[in-house]
C-alpha cells in the first residue's frame, strides 16, 4: 500500500511528464538541476525516480538524469587552484545542446540551498557563474526558441526547506514545504490535470486580451519604482503552455501564474525597487533597486549582496538590460500563501517580476525564425544570463500605453483591473 507522499510524488510526476512537457512516445528526456552545481541534487531522488516510471509510461525511449552536489562546489570553491574557475566541463555543453538538437525532452529539477554559496568569496563565486553562464549560452538560446520541450519543477531539500520555515523542528519543515508544492500545483485537487486544464486555459485568455491591446509600453509606479518599460512592435505575451519547433504543447513551468513578454531592450527608463530577495547561484540579494536609462542600468543600490548584483550587471553587454516582464496578480496562490520561497520557480509566480539578460524569442512574433541581428534590431536583449527578480507588491499599479498615446490602467494595488 503506497503512502500518502508515495501518492503524492506519483501524481506530481504524472503531471509533470503529461502536462508540463507532454513528453511524446518517440521522446528521450534528460533530467538535470542547476548546471552549475553539476547536476540534480541527491536529496531529489524519490522524485526523480517516479519521473522516469512516468516518462517511460508514456513511451519514453530513455531516460537520463545529471546528478550533482552540492557540497562538491563548495569543495571546489575552498580547495582548487585559484587561476582554476575560469574552466568548465568539457563536455557537458555540446552534450546539451546535441540533445535539444535531436529534439528530446528537458526537465530541470531544483531542491537547492538558496544560501549555498553565501560564505565563499564573492570574486570566485562570481567566476563559477560567468565561466558557467558562457559555456552553457547555446544551450539557453535553444531553450529561448523553444527548440524542444523543457520544464522546471522542484522537490524539497533540507536547506531549503529549513530557509523557508525556520520556526519548525526540521521534520517539520520538510512536511511543510512538500505541502506548499502540493498545494501549489495543485496535487490536492481530485484531478489535478483537469484543474491544470482550466488554470491554462484561464492563462491563454489573458495573453489574448493583452496580445489584443498592443500596449506601447508599459509604466510601473510603487515604493521605489517609477519605470517606464517600452515594448517592441510584434511583441507576444505568453502565459501557461509554448509551442515547441516540432508543434509540442508544454507548460514548462509548475507552478505558473504569470504571463510574460519581453520589452524592447532599449526602451527602459527609471528606477525599480526589488520587493523580495534574489537568491541568485546560492547568494541572496536584498532590498536592492536598479536605475535604467535607455533600457541600460546606470546605477545599483543593494542593502545585502550588491558587490554579486554588479557582477551580474556587468557579466557581458545584454546582462545591464531587461529581457523579460511578468505579470502576476497579488491575489496569485503563491502570494496568498504570504511564503517567501527564497526559489525564483515559486517568488515569481506570487509577484510581477522583470529578468536581467536574454530575452526569448518566442516572445515575439516570428522571432524564433529571426538571426540573432534581426532579433536584436527588433528590440531583442542577449546575453549568456537571464536572471528573474521580483517587483509587485499590493501598493504596484501598472498603466498601458497604447499606439495613440492614451493611457489605461492594467493592474491596480497589484492585481488586474
Amino acid at each position: 500500500m503506497p503512502t500518502a507522499s508515495e501518492r503524492m510524488l506519483r501524481t506530481y510526476a504524472e503531471l509533470t511528464v503529461k502536462v508540463g512537457l507532454n513528453l511524446q512516445p518517440h521522446q528521450r528526456l534528460l533530467i538535470i538541476g542547476p548546471v552549475a552545481n553539476g547536476g540534480c541534487a541527491l536529496e531529489a531522488a524519490p522524485l526523480v525516480r517516479h519521473i522516469t516510471a512516468a516518462a517511460y509510461d508514456a513511451g519514453a525511449r530513455l531516460v537520463e538524469t545529471l546528478w550533482g552536489d552540492e557540497a562538491l562546489l563548495g569543495a571546489r570553491l575552498t580547495h582548487a587552484p585559484k587561476d582554476s574557475f575560469d574552466e568548465f566541463s568539457a563536455w557537458l555543453p555540446d552534450a546539451l545542446v546535441q540533445h535539444v538538437e535531436a529534439g528530446h525532452a528537458v526537465l530541470s529539477i531544483y531542491a537547492n540551498d538558496p544560501d549555498q554559496l553565501k560564505d565563499y568569496p564573492p570574486d570566485l563565486v562570481a567566476a563559477v557563474q560567468q565561466a558557467t553562464a558562457r559555456r552553457v549560452r547555446p544551450f539557453r538560446e535553444h531553450i529561448s526558441r523553444n527548440q524542444t520541450n523543457w520544464g522546471v519543477v522542484a522537490a524539497a531539500a533540507a536547506s531549503w526547506a529549513a530557509r523557508v520555515f525556520p520556526d519548525l523542528a526540521p521534520p517539520q519543515q520538510m512536511a511543510a514545504l512538500w505541502g506548499a508544492i502540493e498545494r501549489l500545483c495543485r496535487l490536492d485537487q481530485p484531478d489535478p490535470i483537469a484543474a491544470w486544464e482550466s488554470h491554462l486555459a484561464a492563462l491563454a485568455a489573458r495573453t489574448d486580451q493583452l496580445n489584443a491591446k498592443q500596449y506601447t509600453a508599459l509604466r510601473y509606479t510603487g515604493p521605489g519604482t517609477a519605470l517606464t518599460i517600452g515594448l517592441p512592435d510584434g511583441h507576444l505575451w505568453v502565459g501557461g503552455r509554448s509551442t515547441s519547433a516540432s508543434g509540442i504543447r508544454f507548460a514548462p513551468n509548475l507552478p505558473t501564474e504569470e504571463v510574460f513578454t519581453m520589452p524592447h531592450k532599449d526602451r527602459v527608463d527609471g528606477t525599480v525597487r526589488s520587493t523580495k530577495p534574489l537568491s541568485y547561484s546560492g547568494t541572496l540579494i536584498e532590498g536592492f533597486s536598479l536605475t535604467f536609462a535607455e533600457g541600460r542600468v546606470i546605477d545599483v543600490q543593494a542593502e545585502k549582496g550588491e558587490a554579486v548584483l554588479r557582477r551580474l550587471v556587468t557579466m557581458d553587454g545584454g546582462a545591464a538590460r531587461l529581457g523579460e516582464l511578468a505579470l502576476v496578480p497579488h491575489n496569485s496562490p503563491v502570494a496568498q500563501t504570504g511564503v517567501l520561497f527564497y526559489n525564483t520557480l515559486f517568488d515569481e509566480n506570487a509577484a510581477s517580476h522583470v529578468a536581467l539578460g536574454a530575452a526569448y524569442k518566442f516572445t515575439l512574433r516570428g522571432g524564433e525564425a529571426m538571426s540573432d541581428d534581426d532579433f536584436e534590431r527588433a528590440g531583442g536583449n542577449h546575453s549568456a544570463t537571464h536572471v528573474d527578480f521580483m517587483i509587485g507588491s499590493p501598493a504596484l499599479d501598472v498603466d498601458g500605453v497604447l499606439a495613440d498615446g492614451s493611457v489605461e490602467p492594467v493592474m491596480r494595488r497589484g492585481d488586474w483591473v
